[in-house]
């Protein structure tokens, strides 16, 4: 989600194309850091480019679009490639412990300056993209953007792009010269404008009332020119787009607006991405509101390949610890219902605000609570993201009030200082990074839970209430007997504890408004899996097995029970394995290790073998009338259309913007080049009708995207 302005209603348009423009010559080689898909042990550091330092004034943009005063937050500031290399170079970001960077967008985008009531709006943020094959030249260059990857990966910083295919700018249903209308190129050849589209790389359906999950799909986001990924030349277009900036060197991708796209192209799109030559750890953006909950949410984190922004988790720390509207007790459900929802919580990122929220620190108010949800953030499950200025307590509320320029760079705040105290923990410790979480103690204003990974321990203790102290009697934990000093150093007032043989605490008082984590780490001498990923891939894939205990000398990894060994092991360490997915039955899947001692690890669950490489397909079936609350779903004979399960089938279809009831359609990510057997289902509950007839059979093209609609078969 992102700066929006007003909402389209009716569109009709054409347009011309032209194709093939071709990638640029200066492309250099992959030169990542290491472990790409594992990030459960870095600390991300969210950054709107634009408003973090001005490193080249002479890349600044001139006359309306660009504010010296910062006066309009709506303006371009200054910020861009050179200001970050300047904060890594100078120790600032380095020294808080940041990991990896997620910078905002940095494609081409339009140079229009845009009235809405009265007030001009840029392309700042970098959600108002023209050319995915270009940069944004307030940003950089494409030298001051390799400059940026190569200065971070000397300092062992990854770099996460933005990207967000799902629109170009803003356009108009009725006036062709507004701004750019939505024009796209590629590589500065013209591919089309949203009011001439004659080879279909728009949605026309008008703008989205966010009523539905399809409607906010298909139609527009207010008025961003809407792309139509079931295009072959879109889908195209971005897949050679990404590839160019994945050939960087660029380390991660935050996909923008993933609820507002085909999850069937998006699961294709990833997975190429996974079956490329440079994988990469991918989470995309799925806006949910405070206590809101999403099935669909849920299915897509499990099942698109594709990790998540962690919106449950962060509304939930708001209402905790920012507006006191929810409990300890709240917290910890939360953190329970989570784990057992997602399959894998561990690449879930976490965070406590970010440019599509209030700041999480509140002005003229105490800065406890925003260091305190730091902490939490910090020691907890998932991929941690800071978002840039929270360390300087930044405020603001709404957009744009919430992206305002850095403030500063003050690395003696103490939520710098406890950003720089932890952040080293998620790679020397595992619990911290990999462990499974358990409440040893909770109130409604006190949290003490445990992370454990094998015999590695963080116990962390928290209390919110800034003006009662809380005795603590009856806490256990895993942590070996002994005398633990506070990791923080007592700078959120946290103290020692001694831990008895039994696991027993000793009694006691956790400080108003204390914070204290405790730990032990511990060499591994049984394998144990932290992470595979990516969690899905092709045979011949190859993926990184992250974890303790492994051992130097390679022993068999298995999927399911099919052995790896030899040369489709592709490195062993002690605590990673790259490996190729070898030839087994599609679907999800068990994966394990035996050492050269053939000690077995614990399983990693519900890794997704694919049958091939994936295109997309829309499915149509005509004239499949329902009752109410019946719903119509595919299934086939591939793991990807569930492999004849009901319970695996693909739906509930869509029948109203791309489609009219009884029509109903869905864009589904399938084997390319698969001779496909297929039928249709109703659903009502646990009542499941079967389309009568014969399978219907269609084989999927080899690349880009196919349509086949049939006839439900009474």
């Amino acid at each position: 989600m992102k700066t929006y302005s007003k909402l389209l209603t009716t569109l009709s348009l054409s347009m011309s194309m032209v194709l093939g423009a071709a990638l640029p010559a200066w492309a250099s080689p992959d030169t990542s850091v290491n472990n790409k898909l594992d990030y459960s042990t870095d600390v991300v550091y969210q950054i709107v480019t634009d408003r973090f330092a001005d490193g080249n004034s002479s890349n600044n943009p001139t006359g309306s679009a660009f504010s010296s005063d910062h006066s309009n937050l709506k303006l371009y500031f200054g910020g861009d490639w050179q200001g970050i290399i300047n904060k890594i170079n100078d120790g600032y970001l380095t020294g808080m412990g940041v990991t990896a960077l997620w910078i905002s967008q940095p494609v081409e985008n339009i140079t229009s300056v845009i009235n809405y009531s009265g007030v001009n709006n840029t392309a700042y943020h970098g959600y108002w993209p023209r050319d995915f094959k270009k940069t944004n030249a307030a940003f950089g260059s494409f030298t001051d953007f390799q400059n940026l990857i190569s200065t971070a990966h000397a300092n062992n910083i990854k770099v996460i792009i933005d990207f967000a295919p799902n629109h170009t700018s803003p356009a108009s249903s009725t006036n062709a010269s507004f701004a750019e209308n939505g024009k796209l190129y590629n590589n500065g050849t013209l591919l089309g404008a949203y009011g001439s589209d004659s080879a279909g790389l728009f949605h026309h359906n008008g703008g989205t009332d966010f009523s539905t999950i399809e409607d906010g799909i298909y139609r527009n986001l207010y008025d961003l020119a809407d792309i139509n990924q079931n295009n072959s030349t879109i889908d195209s277009y971005f897949k050679e787009s990404i590839d160019l900036w994945l050939g960087l060197g660029v380390d991660g991708i935050r996909f923008d607006a993933v609820k507002h796209m085909p999850f069937g192209w998006q699961k294709s799109y990833v997975s190429s991405i996974y079956s490329g030559s440079h994988p990469v750890f991918t989470f995309g953006e799925w806006f949910l509101g405070t206590d809101e909950t999403s099935t669909d949410n849920v299915n897509f984190a499990n099942n698109s390949g594709m990790n998540l922004l962690d919106f449950a988790y962060a509304q939930e720390v708001r209402e905790v610890f920012k507006d006191k509207s929810e409990t300890m007790n709240d917290l910890n459900s939360v953190l329970a219902s989570t784990a057992s929802s997602y399959n894998y919580i561990n690449n879930m990122v976490t965070f406590i605000d970010n440019h599509d929220m209030d700041r999480f620190q509140v002005a003229g108010s105490s800065t406890r609570p925003t260091e305190q949800a730091l902490a939490l953030t910090l020691t907890s499950r998932g991929v941690p993201a800071i978002y840039y200025g929270t360390e300087q307590y930044m405020t603001g509320v709404g957009d744009p009030n919430n992206r305002a320029m850095m403030t500063g760079f003050n690395t003696n705040t103490t939520a710098y200082k406890l950003i720089k105290a932890l952040a080293p923990l998620r790679k020397s410790n595992p619990a911290i990074a990999y462990g499974t979480t358990t409440q040893r103690w909770v109130n409604d204003d006190v949290f003490i839970y445990e992370r454990k990974f094998g015999k590695s321990v963080a116990l962390v203790a928290i209390n919110r209430n800034t003006s009662t102290p809380y005795p603590i009697s009856n806490l256990s934990s895993s942590l070996p007997a002994g005398t633990y000093s506070d990791v923080l150093g007592g700078l959120l007032n946290g103290n020692s504890i001694t831990v008895g043989s039994s696991g027993s605490v000793t009694n006691f008082t956790l400080a108003a408004g204390g914070t204290a984590v405790w730990q032990y780490g511990a060499a591994e001498t049984s394998p144990t899996i932290a992470n595979v990923g990516p969690t899905m891939g092709k045979p011949g894939n190859t993926v990184t097995i992250d974890g303790r205990g492994f051992g130097n000398t390679a022993g068999t990894v298995y999927f399911g029970t099919t052995a790896v060994t030899g040369s489709n092991i592709v490195s062993w360490e002690d605590s990673q394995i790259k490996v190729k997915i070898p030839s087994v039955t599609a679907g999800k899947t068990n994966v394990s290790v035996a050492t050269a001692s053939s000690t077995k690890s614990n399983a990693f669950s519900n890794f997704s073998v694919l049958t091939a490489d994936q295109v997309t397909v829309r499915f149509k079936v005509n004239n499949a009338t329902t009752a109410l609350g019946t719903s119509v779903s595919l299934v086939g004979n591939v793991a990807e259309l569930g492999a004849w399960n009901a319970s695996g089938a693909i739906g509930p279809m869509y029948n109203v913007v791309e489609a009219s009831y009884p029509t109903w359609y869905f864009d589904v990510s399938v084997p390319a080049g698969t001779a496909l057997q297929f039928k249709f289902i109703k659903s009502n509950g646990t009542t499941v009708n079967w389309e009568g007839g014969s399978n219907h059979t269609y084989t999927t093209p080899t690349s880009g995207v196919g349509t086949v609609t049939v006839d439900w078969q009474n």
